[in-house]
This record gives C-alpha cells, sequence and structure tokens, in this order.
C-alpha cells in the first residue's frame, strides 16, 4: 500500500520562494519501479488543477503553463521523493497542494495526460499555501 508524506507549506509573500516535499512508501523494488509523481492543488471553488509530476526513473518532468518558469521539480526515484521549489509565486497560486503518484507503471508504459489527476490512484493529504500580495 503506497504512502506520501507531504512536508513544507505555510504562507509566503508573492515573489518569495517556498519549498514542498513528499516521500513515497510502499512501492516494491522502489529503485527499479517506475511511476509518476508530483503535486496538485486546489482552491476554493475550483476544481483539482496539475501543477507539475516527474516520471521517476525517466526523468522527464511536465509543467502546467501557469507555473512554467517560476516552479520546478526535483526528483529521487530511489528516494522515491520529489521537491517542488515555488520561486516567485502569486496570489493565485494560492491553495491546497496534494501530492499525487501513480502505481508502478513499469510494464504500462508512458501516460498520455500526465497532468490529469484520474491518473493518480495514490494522494497525500493535502498542504496549503497562502501567498499574499
Amino acid at each position: 500500500q503506497v504512502q506520501l508524506v507531504e512536508s513544507g507549506g505555510g504562507s509566503v509573500q508573492a515573489g518569495g520562494s517556498l519549498t514542498l516535499s513528499c516521500v513515497a512508501s510502499g512501492y516494491s523494488n522502489s529503485r527499479n519501479s517506475r511511476n509518476y509523481m508530483g503535486w496538485f492543488r486546489q482552491a476554493p471553488g475550483k476544481e483539482r488543477e496539475g501543477v507539475v509530476v516527474a516520471y521517476l526513473g525517466i526523468g522527464n518532468t511536465y509543467y502546467a503553463d501557469s507555473v512554467k518558469g517560476r516552479f520546478s521539480i526535483s526528483q529521487d526515484n530511489a528516494k522515491k521523493t520529489v521537491n517542488l521549489q515555488m520561486n516567485s509565486p502569486k496570489p493565485e497560486d494560492t491553495g491546497m497542494y496534494y501530492c499525487a503518484a501513480t502505481p508502478d507503471r513499469r510494464y504500462a508504459g508512458a501516460l498520455l495526460r500526465p497532468l490529469n489527476k484520474i491518473e493518480y490512484t495514490n494522494w497525500g493529504q493535502g498542504t496549503q499555501v497562502t501567498v499574499s500580495s
């Protein structure tokens, strides 16, 4: 059973920086597994949306247009860890941030839409990010 533990989050002023971290446990033979893992967010009254995900073990990353050039993800497949570096956040980045991960896809191959939340079966509890102007 895969579990995700998030850390980081909190309040930050626009133009500052913030780091979120997520560690997954429960993948069998984690060094050889291949799964997508990353961050989604949900603002009040809005749908949950993909922010950035990484294809662990392959190295590819996928960013939402709204965060390109400001956010970056780092990944460690052996440790099943992803970190989200949020630089120059804006008030519209405020929301609950969730770490999410797919099952092992070493035999299933790449996703067509890596930022689509329906592909993710494992979710963290979420951490609040508030950006003030």
